[in-house]
C-alpha cells in the first residue's frame, strides 16, 4: 500500500516514534503545499492511503475523481476540507476522529495572550538591538477574559484564565453556556456584551457554514482601545478584512493571531504582518511534538487496520461493502 503524507512543512513526521509503525512501507512525504489541482493530481496519482496533517490539504470532488488508486483518507480533527460525499461516490473510505483532547492549542493561545499583554516580542527585539525597556505591559489578574465558544479548547483557556485570577465571561451555544455556568463561569447576555466587556477576547469556534464570517467589523468596533483580540481557531471566522480594518482604527487595540485565510503564508504577504499592534505566529496551535505523535499514531493505526481489512473510525462506512 502506497502511503502519502502531504504538507509536512517542518519535515517532522519522519522523526516521530509513530513513524516506525509504517516502517518498510512505500511512504511519500511532501514538505510544501501543492499550489493547484494539477499539482495535487501529479503528487497523489499513485497514493492508496492519504494521511492528512489536519486541514492543510483541500480534498475536493475534482481531486478525488482523478485519483483512481486512492482508497483511504485519514485525518485527525475536524474535516471541513474533505468532500466526503465525493469520496463516498468514488469508493474512498474516510477515517476521522475528533475526540482526542488537545492541550497544544490552548497552551499556544495562552502564550500569545501573555506575549501580547507584556509586549514580550517587542522587548526581546529591543534588547537584541542594544536598547533597554520601552514597552510597558499589563497584568492579567483582575481583568476580564472573554471566551467565544466553550468547546474543549475554549474550556481549557477559560480555566487558564481562572488560574491567573481573571474574571471569565463566556458566550457559546446553549449547551456550552450551560456547561460554563455549571463550572462557575459568568455567562454573557450575548456576543455584543462579550465584545464590549472583555479585556482579552479569545475565539474558539469551530468553522462551519454558520460560523464563517460570524465576527463582523461592527463587532470588533465594540471592543475597547485597550482590548486584545486572540484567534487561534480559524481566520475565516472573521469577516474578510475586518480585523485589519479594526486594528487600523484602534478597536481593538491589539490582536494575537495564529491563523490565516490562505496557508502556508509565505513571503510575509499579509497585511496583519505590517501592523505594529498585531502579534502573528505561523499556525503553531496544534504543532507540538507530543500532539503530532498522538495524531500520527492514530493515523497509522487506521492505515494498518485498513490494510488488514479491519478498518476503524470510518465516517462513510457505506463504501466498505463495495
Amino acid at each position: 500500500m502506497k502511503i502519502g503524507i502531504p504538507d509536512d512543512y517542518a519535515d517532522v513526521v519522519r522523526t516521530l516514534a509513530a513513524f516506525e509503525k509504517v516502517a518498510g512501507r512505500d511512504v511519500s512525504i511532501w514538505t510544501d503545499a501543492a499550489p493547484d489541482l494539477e499539482a495535487q493530481v501529479a503528487r497523489f496519482k499513485d497514493i492508496v492511503a492519504l494521511t492528512l496533517l489536519r486541514e492543510r490539504t483541500p480534498i475536493s470532488a475534482a481531486l478525488v475523481a482523478r485519483l483512481p488508486a486512492l482508497k483511504l483518507i485519514t485525518i485527525s480533527g475536524p474535516y471541513p476540507n474533505i468532500d466526503v460525499p465525493a469520496c463516498t461516490a468514488h469508493g474512498v473510505a474516510v477515517c476521522a476522529s475528533v475526540n482526542r483532547a488537545s492541550t497544544a492549542t490552548p497552551e499556544l493561545t495562552w502564550a500569545l495572550i501573555l506575549a501580547a499583554m507584556r509586549n514580550i516580542p517587542q522587548e526581546i527585539s529591543r534588547l537584541k538591538g542594544g536598547a533597554w525597556q520601552g514597552h510597558i505591559g499589563r497584568v492579567l489578574h483582575g481583568r476580564m477574559l472573554g471566551i467565544l465558544g466553550f468547546g474543549r479548547i475554549g474550556k481549557a483557556v477559560a480555566f487558564y484564565g481562572r488560574a491567573f485570577g481573571m474574571r471569565v465571561l463566556v458566550w457559546s451555544r446553549e449547551r456550552g453556556r450551560a456547561e460554563a455556568k455549571a463550572q462557575g463561569f459568568e455567562i454573557a447576555g450575548g456576543p455584543d456584551e462579550l465584545y464590549a466587556t472583555a479585556d482579552v477576547l479569545s475565539v474558539h469556534l469551530r468553522l462551519t457554514p454558520e460560523t464563517r464570517g460570524f465576527i463582523k467589523r461592527a463587532d470588533l468596533a465594540r471592543m475597547r482601545p485597550t482590548s486584545l483580540f486572540v484567534n487561534t481557531s480559524r481566520a475565516e471566522l472573521v469577516e474578510a478584512d475586518a480585523l485589519v480594518a479594526a486594528l487600523r482604527a484602534g478597536r481593538p487595540g491589539s490582536a494575537a493571531v495564529d491563523v490565516y485565510e490562505h496557508e502556508p503564508l509565505i513571503g510575509a504577504r499579509h497585511p496583519l504582518l505590517d501592523l505594529p499592534n498585531a502579534l502573528c505566529t505561523p499556525h503553531l496551535g496544534f504543532v507540538a511534538l507530543d500532539q503530532l505523535e498522538q495524531y500520527f499514531s492514530d493515523q497509522f493505526d487506521r492505515v494498518l487496520a485498513f490494510e488488514r481489512g479491519e478498518p476503524i473510525d470510518v465516517i462513510n462506512p457505506e463504501v466498505l461493502g463495495r
